[in-house]
């Protein structure tokens, strides 16, 4: 009993506050009809409104439809406004043609223009300073467009859509809290949820894929200007980065600040964070380049390992897919310049080539017949030129005859030798340009650092040819002498022959006369009696 009576006062005093609470309720709620237009009132000049404290403020406007609690409540001379929802344009005082749908859509607006805004809070704070500059935007989804105050045409549809941008102009944001924090940025364009997310002040990027340019611009300080990305995650991670083009998933994702990079390829440049003037095209096309530069990889995997290397150019797949660090290297063809990794200035066209610097490599020549059998020799110039050596006196000027100058190629040494660098061992044989130059520098070029590399064959022939024309003149001479000589020998000889004949046949006619002389004195001795001999016969 006695907790029960000390509890009784307390519970007769709620009891009577209670009713002395009713009615002032009751007398705040007659005022606020009082402040209320009748439901379903039809008003002057074509306004409409239905809900407590809708147009209320109401004097010239006309053409406006108010529908929900305090629903243009503000507004006094805006015309052909159409508010749904709690607190729709509640503060809009003169401005004209907005829509708004969804409770606290285009809330704030005072005086902007032909605004859309269809979800809750949609442009809420649209046009909060009263300028009317915050017209011409359109805002679907909840939060779209949020926090804008003096942009203009820009679209947002999506939850939280463009929900930050306050004075940003000429933006369209597509997605789930695409733009979402834009503040000033103008004309950029996201389609995809988180789509430049994180842009502040950045201008004219399109984005377009789940979490595409995501970070693009957080920091602010509106840099992240003028890229494309298309893909999800394509450029995600950039921050500071301009004038980038990402097209595929993960393209360019790791760029923070490079610039002037362009992708076109799932994970093409996926590494890449500030290299800048890079080109890739193809899955995977250099992928792991980190800071390098003005590189350019079309194709499959071309360029895939390429981390810090620069000014490398590969065309097809695969091609030059293990360089890693190497300088302006050219690879063109499935695989070109597939054993290059440090090596600079190298050309691989159709040929894996090798990871040594400076050199040239071009498949489908060596052990080939041409087609034509009408061919020329190739030459390169000391400037790098490809051509063919011309022989017409047109290209030609101070032509003479070489006389004794060919006779230098007599002191010069043919030798045999091996080549350092070949593994097979080839026997070669020919000149060392450092004795030829001994004997004549015009014979010999050289390198870049000025010393002799290698001997002019081309001209060495043509002397062998002017020493070879010398001689054969010699010989002509001498032939001709000994042909003369032979003539006057034959003469004198037949000379001699006919002597000898004359000579021969005076002999035979003197043997002819002694044989009869000796035949007639042979008759005379016969004729001749014989001889007497007297005997003394002592």
């Amino acid at each position: 009993m006695t907790s029960q009576n000390l509890n009784r006062p307390n519970s007769t005093s709620s009891l009577e506050r209670g009713w002395f609470l009713i009615p002032l309720l009751t007398a705040c709620f007659v005022l606020q009809i009082a402040q209320a237009t009748d439901f379903d009132s039809v008003l002057p000049d074509g306004n409409t409104a239905d809900g407590v404290g809708v147009l209320t403020s109401l004097t010239t406007g006309s053409g406006n439809s108010g529908f929900g609690f305090q629903a243009l409540n503000f507004d006094t001379v805006g015309n052909s406004n159409a508010a749904v929802g709690i607190r729709a344009l509640q503060r809009n005082v003169d401005g004209d043609f907005n829509t708004a749908i969804g409770a606290l859509s285009l809330q704030g607006n005072r005086r902007g223009r032909q605004n859309t805004a269809t979800g809750y809070a949609a442009l809420s704070h649209n046009d909060l300073s009263g300028t009317g500059a915050g017209s011409f935007n359109s805002a679907f989804g909840t939060y779209a467009l949020r926090g804008n105050t003096d942009g203009f045409r820009n679209s947002a549809f999506g939850w939280s859509a463009l929900a930050g941008n306050s004075t940003g102009n000429s933006n369209t944001a597509n997605g789930y809290g695409a733009l979402q924090s834009n503040v000033d940025g103008n004309f950029n364009s996201a389609t995809g949820a988180f789509s430049l997310g994180s842009n502040r002040s950045g201008f004219q990027n399109t984005a377009t894929g789940y979490a595409a340019l995501f970070y693009n611009d957080s920091t602010g300080n509106s840099n992240g200007n003028l890229n494309s990305a298309f893909g999800s995650y394509a450029l995600l991670s950039n921050t500071d980065g301009s004038s980038n083009s990402a097209f595929g998933w993960a393209a360019l994702a790791s760029n923070t600040t490079g610039t002037s990079n362009t992708a076109d390829g799932v994970l093409a440049l996926v590494l890449n964070t500030d290299g800048f003037d890079n080109t890739a095209t193809g899955f995977n096309a250099l992928s792991a380049n980190t800071t390098g530069a003005g590189n350019t990889a079309l194709g499959e995997n071309a360029l895939a390992t390429n981390t810090t290397g620069g000014g490398n150019t590969a065309v097809g797949s695969q091609a030059m897919d293990n360089e890693t660090t190497g300088n302006d290297n050219l690879g063109l063809g499935c695989g070109a310049g597939g054993n290059i990794v440090t090596a600079n200035n190298v050309i691989a066209i159709g040929n894996p080539g090798a990871d040594v610097s400076s050199t040239t490599w071009i498949g489908g020549v060596y052990n080939t017949t041409t087609i034509s059998a009408t061919t020329e020799p190739v030459v390169v110039s000391d400037a790098g030129q490809l051509g063919t050596i011309a022989s017409s006196k047109r290209f030609k000027k101070d032509i003479t005859s070489m006389g004794e100058a060919s006779e230098a190629i007599l002191s010069l040494r043919p030798v045999s030798f091996h080549y350092t660098g070949d593994a097979k061992g080839t026997a070669q044989f020919g000149l060392i340009a450092e004795e030829v130059a001994t004997v004549n520098p015009a014979l010999v070029l050289s390198d870049k650092e000025g010393k002799p590399h290698t001997v002019r064959y081309d001209a060495v022939n043509a002397m062998l040819l002017n020493e070879f024309l010398k001689e054969h003149g010699k010989v002509r001479q001498l032939e001709a002498t000994v042909a003369q000589q032979r003539k006057r020998f034959e003469s004198s000889l037949a000379e001699q022959e006919a002597k000898i004949k004359a000579l021969t046949f005076g002999l035979q006619e003197v043997k002819a006369q002694l044989v009869a002389v000796s035949s007639s004195q042979s008759a005379l001795e016969a004729d001749k009696p014989a001889p007497k001999v007297a005997v003394n016969n002592r």
